[in-house]
């Protein structure tokens, strides 16, 4: 047997290191050298190295405010197509999270619910008219 003594730190020494290190970097100016330089860092174990996980992507990308909101200013004439296959024509006012308020010109104005619209699109896509190119979304083509 060898007369080597295995040294093990105890929590109290680390709490001491961990306070010392707290009081210099208060007296140098938080982190700084007394010359202003940022202090090096000690280099870190491999094992204490932490992976940053990947964010998800967000769940709400405003694609649909931004959608409502162009069509508003421009008062582009929309056809609402509901659940029940019900056509409802005319532009739309405003919206919230759950509803659409929708002027109608023939009729009287409604406030639809958005769980009961199945898809809407706009009135020059019916006729068939053509569209400009910048209002216009890219179709899809076959080879």
């Amino acid at each position: 047997m060898s007369n080597r003594k295995l040294i093990r730190t105890t929590l109290a020494d680390v709490k001491a290191r961990r306070e010392e290190g707290i009081q210099r970097e208060r007296i140098n100016g938080h982190g700084q050298r007394p010359g202003g330089m940022p202090q090096n860092r000690p280099a870190q174990h491999a094992g204490a190295i932490q992976v940053r996980k990947r964010q998800p992507p967000p769940t709400e990308t405003h694609a649909e405010i931004y959608y409502y909101k162009k069509q508003i200013d421009a008062h582009t004439p929309m056809i609402l197509v509901l659940q029940d296959g019900e056509e409802i024509e005319g532009t739309i006012e405003w919206y919230d999270r759950g509803a659409l308020k929708i002027n109608r010109r023939s009729a009287p104005n409604l406030l639809v619910l958005k769980r009961n619209i199945k898809y809407m699109y706009k009135v020059e896509e019916r006729m068939g008219k053509p569209t400009r190119v910048e209002d216009s979304e890219p179709q899809a083509t076959e080879f």
